[in-house]
């Protein structure tokens, strides 16, 4: 037990995956996520919409993935698509402070630019300020569409708002941005998908060249074709591919944990000493098992 891997994925929207999911992930060694608050498909289209998604993750999230021994954390932030519509942008930024000291709440996040608009830039902006107030970590959501000039200037502005770039994880990264993210301090996050941004083997190549310095994988796992075993995966394949079992523990757990640990709310003691597994809680009368026999797992026979 000793020798296996811990894995932390530190991007991936639970909200939209199955407790399946949770179960896979638990037993391929993930012990904890980080859910990003995120654009959930369509457009929300009331601040209520927001209220109960945020109280979700601070919620019902932590519940279920505790059912199968994972700590659940998040980050809480209004989305660049979202930042668009502005008389309901408004409404989200008073909403926001009911959250963020939340106990599992690590960072505000996911924030930055989608199509580059005006407004993505004010309320980027605004959540910035935010997080330099309350001294909190901020996660990065970097454009598909004009990926390196959209990251570079997101660092920019971060930058140009005081933030330290150690309290700033840039997601989403590829080839073309990684250097610039790491040359400027910052932390590269990559999100690992099956057929688009960056695949398993581009991942071990980055780390190859680059090292595991400030560079985080993750998954990224959505409603869309994704992979919530996306992190184990890439690091059986780092080892299969030669790269150093510290440099696999470095990008696939220690740096995640270095990172949206500085607040003090996620903690390695958190999972290396676990409360056990109790499956016959409920919350708000609801049970993840659908009358299957509850599992109940002494944290002192955990081993």
């Amino acid at each position: 037990m000793e020798n296996k891997m811990m894995f932390i994925d530190p991007h991936v929207h639970m909200t939209s995956r199955t407790t399946d999911d949770y179960e896979a992930m638990a037993q391929a060694g993930i012990v904890a996520l980080i859910e990003p608050s995120f654009w959930l498909g369509q457009p929300r289209t009331q601040v209520g919409s927001f209220q109960d998604y945020y109280s979700s993750l601070v919620g019902w999230e932590p519940f279920r993935a505790s059912q199968f021994g994972i700590r659940h954390y998040c980050t809480i932030g209004l989305n660049s698509k979202e930042a668009n519509n502005e008389a309901l942008a408004e409404q989200v930024i008073e909403l926001l402070p009911l959250y963020m000291h939340k106990e599992n709440v690590v960072a505000i996040g996911e924030i930055g630019y989608d199509d580059q608009t005006p407004a993505e830039d004010k309320y980027f902006r605004i959540q910035l300020e935010m997080a330099k107030e309350l001294n909190m970590v901020v996660q990065v959501h970097t454009p598909h569409r004009d990926k390196k000039a959209g990251t570079l200037r997101s660092m920019e502005v971060c930058l140009e708002h005081g933030l330290d770039p150690s309290m700033v994880i840039i997601d989403h990264n590829n080839e073309e941005t990684v250097k610039d993210v790491l040359d400027r301090g910052f932390i590269a996050a990559f999100t690992i998908y099956p057929k688009t941004k960056m695949g398993n083997e581009r991942m071990v190549a980055v780390v190859k060249k680059y090292g595991s310095d400030n560079i985080i994988v993750d998954s990224s796992a959505d409603w869309g074709v994704s992979d919530p075993l996306a992190v184990p995966k890439t690091a059986n394949l780092m080892i299969n591919s030669g790269i150093p079992r510290i440099d696999v523990v470095k990008t696939c757990y220690q740096n995640a944990l270095d990172a949206f640990g500085k607040n003090g709310k996620m903690k390695e003691s958190d999972w290396l000493q676990p409360k056990g597994v109790d499956q016959t809680k409920l919350f708000n009368d609801n049970s993840v098992l659908r009358g299957q026999q509850p599992k109940v797992v002494d944290p002192d026979k955990i081993t």
